[in-house]
């Protein structure tokens, strides 16, 4: 497929304070995306309600990068535990609006880590803020653990990778709870922590709680971001025939 034709996946970032107000976004989100065929679009949390539009007019599919957490009540839903590190308020409050717009378009969409927590978070979800404190029992997933999770079946996500379980590696403190607005849980640990979520009314929407976009290239998790490449592929195909 000729560079002109390939899908361009935007990317949302971290914001820095070092040396001025900076994004911060890992280059493996990128390789994975150029790796599955698409074209890497870095965004920057800027701009108003008509620039993200403008925006959005111009992109193909959406990447909800890995990130801190969240304020929570700045989004309804009660005190910030204290152990939370909260992203600034200028990127959570873009990062609400851009998955509300994308969704409301019907833009594939993959969440990560954060980006999976923000999916559940926009439409009515919540989550624990601490692991284990808030989920006594459960293990610790900070730091870079490897663990399993098992894919329910019938579920895209399943069906896109072609397994019922996956070892995974995560990094996270904080996890869906439970979620609303037509998410249903596509993958839980052993625990019964839930590790993945999907919109089966959207043309492509999946969360993950684990990272992969640092598995090695042939790994199945790589097909998450083949398969959001392949729809927002055909979002990119419909789009022109309606404008057409």
């Amino acid at each position: 497929m000729e560079w002109k034709e390939r899908p361009w996946i935007g990317i949302n970032g971290g914001l820095t304070e070092k040396s001025g107000i900076r994004v911060d976004l890992p280059l493996r989100y990128a390789e994975a995306v150029l790796r599955a065929g698409g074209v890497p679009v870095g965004l920057y949390p800027a701009g108003g309600p008509r620039d993200l539009s403008a925006l959005l007019d111009r992109l193909d599919g959406l990447v909800l990068s890995g990130g801190d957490d969240f304020d929570m009540g700045r989004l309804g839903k009660g005190e910030t535990h204290p152990l939370a590190t909260p992203v600034p308020r200028q990127k959570q409050d873009f990062d609400v609006e851009l998955v509300r717009a994308a969704l409301e378009r019907d833009l594939p969409v993959l969440g990560i880590c954060y980006g999976m927590q923000l999916l559940a978070l926009v439409e009515g979800g919540d989550l624990y803020q601490h692991l284990p404190e808030d989920l006594p029992g459960s293990r610790e997933h900070g730091g870079g653990v490897h663990h399993e999770v098992r894919l329910h079946r019938g579920t895209r996500l399943a069906q896109l990778v072609g397994q019922d379980r996956l070892r995974v590696l995560s990094r996270h403190h904080q996890a869906v709870r439970r979620t609303e607005g037509g998410w249903t849980v596509a993958a839980e640990d052993e625990q019964g922590l839930i590790e993945a979520i999907e919109k089966r009314s959207h043309s492509f929407a999946i969360g993950v709680q684990w990272h992969p976009e640092v598995s090695p290239e042939g790994h199945p998790d790589q097909l998450l971001f083949r398969g959001l490449v392949e729809a927002a592929g055909l979002y990119a195909t419909r789009r022109a025939l309606e404008l057409s």
